[in-house]
């Protein structure tokens, strides 16, 4: 993890934020690289969920939440951590994360802490007019429902899927991105028939494992963890986390629940009428059933399977996939992300031999800009003039491709590629660039 957290801030991939004044716990900035790696992961999710299926339409909700909501998900009461206090080292710690070094005896009686944060709405901070900052996106996907099904041609089963920023305020954040107060999600809640949800929760389980395959995280360094029943949150039938072997040990990468009826059925009015099988409290402010008619005319609540997976834990796992120490040939090492090329933050270097010669970075540049016009992400344009160091620095930041514009190149209109995991090295006419790249980085 020392490592990677090393890297992150030389290579300018993640920052800790308000650095300058000392920190902010739990929360982090990122970097130029950090933020095209993270940006390519979530456009990866976006596209494998909504341009992958017709059935699925993606939403931006706001971040600003009306209490109701999280009064009826169930978050006001349920939503929180038991706190201990101890009295030696005068740390605070969840009761589950109490490090060994602190004794039993030195410990405070464990209390309920809620993990929201709350923010003033309105000119008067008189503790009346208040909003939460969302604690999960989920719930704006659920208050939703209705207006996503009125607005689209959609019937079940079909989902509804957004990423977006979540705040929780973790009592001891920790193991740098993995635990963090401010965070991204990424979530889908996909609505069936009540019946048909076991099947739908067997099919997004083998459906993400792939997904994570394809960004990079192998199936060797996953384990499936089928949430024991006592373990399972208050809405949840069954709840399958995908696990995975993080820095400092194994953990949840990404849950995939099966939520029953219950998120629809408590933000629903007329509960009565709807035959909702999960446990819900009263509702007496919603002014819309969230259901569907069936075939026989009846009202519906679907049951939704949910797969929900952190931007920060699946960037953290990535780049610790991918991060290698090779030993060369000289003895020598070099550092090299092994990204899959969809997610490296810079698609392709183009590199002119020499940095102050007129014509060669002329080339290099028109280059550059008709690669970059393609619009398959961020293509740099490395004109240090050091060919050794220029390779090494993309290796490290996981540049799949280096092309090198060298004298030969005015004469025969080929330049050099150099591959990032091979090193190999071949010739290619530049116009065969454009297809080229797009096979490397599409395939």
């Amino acid at each position: 993890m020392d490592e990677l957290v090393a890297l992150c801030k030389r290579r300018g991939f993640i920052y800790q934020s308000a650095e300058i004044y000392g920190g902010l716990q739990g929360v982090y900035d990122y970097g130029p690289l950090g933020v095209e790696l993270k940006n390519n992961l979530k456009n990866s999710w976006w596209r494998s969920m909504i341009y992958e299926n017709d059935n699925i339409e993606g939403i931006d909700a706001a971040i600003l939440t009306n209490p109701l909501i999280l009064k009826y998900s169930g978050h006001e009461d349920t939503f929180s951590d038991p706190m201990v206090d101890c009295k030696s080292c005068n740390l605070r710690f969840r009761a589950d994360q109490v490090p060994n070094s602190c004794k039993k005896e030195d410990l405070t009686e464990p209390r309920q802490f809620n993990l929201m944060f709350k923010t003033n709405v309105g000119p008067v901070d008189d503790g009346a007019n208040f909003a939460y900052l969302r604690p999960e996106t989920a719930q704006q996907i659920f208050t939703n429902f209705k207006n996503v099904l009125d607005s689209t041609s959609n019937s079940l089963p079909f989902g509804i899927a957004q990423i977006g920023k979540a705040f929780r305020n973790e009592i001891t954040p920790r193991n740098f991105i993995f635990r963090v107060r401010e965070f991204e999600q990424m979530e889908l809640e996909y609505f069936v028939s009540p019946g048909k949800d076991e099947e739908a929760h067997k099919l997004w389980v083998q459906n993400r494992i792939k997904w994570w395959n394809k960004q990079g995280v192998p199936t060797e360094s996953i384990e499936i963890y089928d949430v024991p029943k006592d373990e399972l949150a208050h809405y949840s039938k069954k709840t399958v986390d995908i696990m995975y072997k993080f820095p400092h040990g194994v953990e949840e990468l990404e849950g995939i629940a099966n939520r029953t009826d219950f998120d629809l059925g408590s933000h629903s009015k007329k509960q009565n009428e709807l035959g909702i099988k999960s446990k819900v409290a009263s509702n007496k402010d919603s002014n819309s059933k969230l259901a569907v008619r069936d075939e026989d005319g009846e009202w519906v609540v679907p049951f939704v399977i949910e797969p929900s997976a952190g931007v920060e834990r699946g960037f953290l796992a990535i780049l610790n996939e991918a991060y290698t120490i090779e030993e060369l040939d000289d003895g020598k090492t070099r550092t090299v992300l092994k990204l899959q090329p969809h997610l490296s933050p810079i698609k392709a270097a183009v590199i002119p031999l020499k940095k102050n010669n007129e014509e060669l970075v002329n080339t290099a540049k028109k280059i550059k800009d008709d690669l970059q016009n393609i619009g398959l992400g961020r293509i740099f344009l490395e004109n240090t003039g050091n060919i050794g160091k220029g390779y090494r620095r993309h290796d490290e930041i996981g540049t799949p491709v280096c092309i090198t514009v060298d004298f030969e190149s005015l004469d025969d209109n080929a330049v050099t590629i150099r591959d990032r995991d091979t090193m190999s090295q071949t010739r290619l006419n530049i116009n065969k660039l454009s297809e080229y790249l797009k096979e490397k980085i599409q395939s």
